[in-house]
């Protein structure tokens, strides 16, 4: 009995002292979670809480539909038509094997197009998920050791034989096209999965299942539609697709202002041109994610906003006139000489108001001289006008006049005997129309007189010995560099300052001998745009400015009505620069202008003087110039082909009050063509006529031509 109690003492004794241990365990286990937080709290804590950021919240942006264009009147050029879109909107870290079940699911519901878009990889990839453990034993793994993960990928896809990607049938083709294009989505951004030829059943269907789709959803999308086509499509430009996106040599710049990869973004034109306001703002949205990087939440933290709309400077019905004007000036000159004008196929205008720079029409036509089944007789080239330069001839006489005025080589009234010259064992030199007899500058402009240019070349580069025949001829030096800098004052030889992409600006050459100074003053040598051209002539015609032309004359806010926003921007004419000449000295051209239009013996008053066209009051100046053609000869060289002339024309309308400046170049006609020389005079004139008559037709219907911001609609 004594020992049992003796016992249970002895039990009883230790287990305070297990207790303790116990306790002092916990102890030390509470005091080392307790340190750890401290540690991570104190030391660690900014850099975890960035990382649970990281993970738990994204942002990402939506696209909004590109802003819209519109002509000077408010008639739509560039539209945006609703589409039906469904979209797939990745979360984070998924994998590939659950884009295929995805894909095998929605090939259920819609039909996906995959003829022609199917590569031999995109079939590799289909297999190797379909047999991946299978695909993977192929491969050795010391036959990869050195490698990467991609370089094994690619050994993998390439152990898959022809013959086992041969057979699938159309249901597996469409699971792999409705596949690859879930893995061009970008985590949490939309994709578009599908926006065109989508049936209301497919549509509807796919809204019925989202619960089955995940990441998959039915929104609307839009495409450009062009209400007026190839009428000025040359100038709208063009936007990528969104399997495009953005250009791959220009990623990180377009990445760093908020673009995603697969955004649509102009690429040429003025669509290029104004990417920045047609772009609108995207939506951002901030998605918060759990651990297994599933969305819990999202919150549209910025609305979205489509892009700004623009108003052109262009009159779309007065472009569609000038379009078709050219076409039958081009007809009527090939179908009359058909053998001299083979070589005759294209020709370009510019119309602006001088007062302001707005471009009212720009047009290019090309004859096609062979069109197939279905094709058109003509193609709409309005580029060239602002890309192509040709050497101009006399219609550059008036820089010409106006250096020689400035300059102090002729003075107002100073005469010449026009006959031919001859320098050393050059062919003589003379005038178009031959032996015209003593003439002053504006005569000289009034009947284009070459040998009054040139004796003004030969004051310019000090030689006043007034011999029409001379063993040789030296002029000081500086001379051509003198003629270049005045003509630049008129924009010729150097950017008109266009808001466009690109313009050409035509070679100016550097003349190796005097001669070729004196075939510069006629307009002989150099070669300009019909877009340089115009900003020339508008320049002598608004007395003395050099306006920057422009092809967007407006920018507005988006509406959601069918009236156009409040205006964002709008233009003023911007001045480049002034002429340096007197206003007299202007002025003697402009007469002398008025004169070639207007009088008997003006050289383009056989058109321009006579109705229906006298009652526009018009003037300008025309040119011919000599030219060569080069073009190649299909085996690697080049055919030469000679005695071809290029017939331009500007001028500006009515002389006294200028509302429009025009310039024409039609180039290489057929030097024995008499009957098809005034093609270029007869579409100046019928472009003249067709403002004047549009401005009457609408001061009927009571529209100002010139305030299309109280300009109705007229269609």
């Amino acid at each position: 009995m004594g020992k049992n109690k003796k016992n249970k003492h002895k039990q009883k004794s230790h287990l305070p002292f297990r207790l303790n241990v116990v306790f002092f365990v916990v102890f030390l286990l509470f005091a080392g979670i307790i340190l750890q937080l401290g540690v991570v709290q104190i030391l660690n804590g900014e850099e975890a809480q960035d990382e649970i950021d990281r993970t738990e919240n994204t942002t990402t942006s939506i696209p909004v539909p590109r802003g819209e264009m519109y002509d000077r009147y408010g008639r739509v050029m560039v539209d945006n038509q609703p589409l039906y879109s469904i979209t797939y909107t990745p979360p984070k870290g998924v994998q590939p094997d659950d884009k295929l079940a995805l894909a095998e699911e929605m090939s259920q519901y819609i039909d996906m197009e995959f003829e022609d878009n199917l590569t031999d990889r995109d079939l590799r990839e289909y297999y190797f998920l379909k047999n991946e453990e299978e695909v993977r034993s192929r491969i050795e793994e010391e036959d990869t050791s050195d490698l990467d993960n991609g370089e094994v990928y690619q050994l993998q896809l390439d152990s898959i034989t022809d013959e086992e990607i041969s057979g699938f049938d159309n249901q597996t083709k469409e699971v792999i096209a409705i596949k690859k294009e879930l893995d061009r989505a970008y985590a949490l951004a939309p994709h578009v999965v599908k926006n065109s030829n989508i049936s209301e059943k497919e549509y509807s269907t796919v809204a019925e299942n989202l619960a089955k789709l995940p990441g998959i959803n039915v929104t609307s999308d839009w495409e450009r539609t062009y209400p007026y086509d190839s009428l000025f499509r040359s100038y709208i430009g063009s936007i990528t697709s969104r399997e495009q996106g953005v250009p791959r040599d220009q990623l990180d710049y377009f990445m760093s202002l908020d673009y995603s990869r697969n955004d649509r973004v102009g690429t040429s034109g003025l669509e290029q041109q104004y990417e920045e306001v047609l772009r609108g703002t995207k939506e951002k949205v901030q998605y918060e994610t759990d651990k297994n990087n599933n969305v819990i939440d999202s919150k549209v933290i910025r609305e979205g906003q489509r892009g700004k709309d623009i108003v052109l400077s262009i009159d779309i019905e007065f472009q569609q006139r000038v379009n078709e004007i050219l076409q039958d000036e081009l007809l009527n000159a090939i179908s009359k000489a058909p053998g001299e004008n083979r070589h005759l196929k294209n020709s370009v205008a510019v119309v602006s108001n001088p007062n302001t720079g707005e471009i009212l029409a720009i047009s290019g036509q090309t004859y096609n001289r062979n069109p197939e089944k279905g094709e058109s007789r003509f193609t709409n080239t309005s580029h060239q006008a602002v890309y192509n330069a040709y050497t101009p001839g006399s219609a550059v006489k008036g820089a010409t006049i106006l250096t020689g005025l400035h300059e102090g080589a002729i003075s107002p009234g100073t005469r010449v005997n026009d006959k031919k010259i001859k320098v050393g064992t050059d062919a003589p030199k003379g005038s178009y129309t031959p032996n015209i007899g003593v003439v002053n500058d504006i005569q000289a402009l009034q009947q284009s007189s070459n040998v009054y240019m040139f004796f003004l070349a030969m004051y310019l580069g000090g030689e006043y010995s007034n011999r029409y025949t001379m063993p040789n001829l030296s002029l000081k030096e500086g001379t051509f560099e003198n003629f270049v800098y005045n003509f630049n004052q008129f924009g010729l030889g150097v950017e008109t300052g266009v808001d466009f992409p690109y313009e050409g600006i035509g070679v100016e050459g550097n003349p190796d001998t005097p001669g070729k100074i004196l075939d510069f003053s006629i307009g002989q040598f150099s070669t300009y745009t019909a877009l340089q051209l115009n900003q020339y002539v508008s320049t002598i015609a608004n007395g003395g400015d050099r306006i920057k032309p422009r092809l967007v004359k407006s920018i507005h806010e988006p509406s959601i009505t069918d009236d156009l926003g409040a205006v964002y921007k709008d233009y003023s004419p911007q001045v480049l620069n002034q002429l340096e000449m007197k206003q007299s000295y202007i002025e003697r051209v402009q007469e002398g202008f008025r004169q070639v239009f207007q009088t008997n013996q003006g050289t383009a008053s056989s058109v321009f003087s006579k109705q229906p066209y006298a009652q526009y009051r018009m003037a300008g100046k025309t040119g011919t110039a000599e030219v060569t053609q080069y073009k190649p000869d299909g085996n690697g060289g080049t055919t030469i082909i000679e005695n071809l002339l290029n017939k331009t024309l500007v001028g500006y309308a009515p002389y006294d009050d200028p509302e429009i400046a025009f310039s024409i170049i039609t180039p290489y006609l057929g030097d024995q063509a008499t009957s098809t020389f005034n093609v270029s005079n007869n579409i100046g004139a019928r472009i003249g006529q067709a403002y004047f008559e549009l401005k009457e037709e609408r001061a009927e219907n009571g529209i100002e031509m010139n305030n299309s911001e109280e300009a109705e609609e007229e269609e």
